[in-house]
């Protein structure tokens, strides 16, 4: 009995990585393309251009805090983990949102439900 619990218990600690990875790519892939996004949008544009740029950059940057808190060798406490990956998502779906409206942002609007697809993927590994 002992095998099969310690077996059940290697592969979900295998699971949770690879859910963890996949969650840190998608974060990584959304930061790169949202980041160049924000660069290519004119700041001195119109108050919309404005928000699109701003959306860019803080989406890039709550991406790039989760990926780098999910890539830490030590593992946090699992609420905290579940707070960031939900903050990620939730912005992740704000700025596809925004993205959407518009032309030539459908590929950061891709990313960031690719990224939010992923991070709700791994809170349903963590309930």
């Amino acid at each position: 009995m002992t095998t099969t619990s310690s077996t059940t218990s290697q592969q979900e600690l295998i699971q949770f990585l690879e859910d963890r990875f996949a969650c840190a790519q998608a974060c990584t892939d959304c930061a790169r393309v949202c980041a160049l996004r924000a660069s290519l949008v004119d700041p001195g544009g119109s108050k919309e251009q404005e928000v699109v740029r701003r959306k860019g950059i803080m989406c890039a940057e709550v991406c790039d805090a989760t990926c780098r808190m999910l890539s830490e060798q030590n593992c946090q406490d699992e609420e905290g983990i579940r707070l960031q990956l939900e903050w990620c998502r939730t912005l992740c779906l704000e700025s596809a949102h925004v993205f959407d409206r518009h032309p030539g942002a459908e590929q950061a609007a891709d990313a960031c439900r690719a990224c939010a697809r992923a991070c709700g993927d791994f809170i349903a590994t963590l309930v």
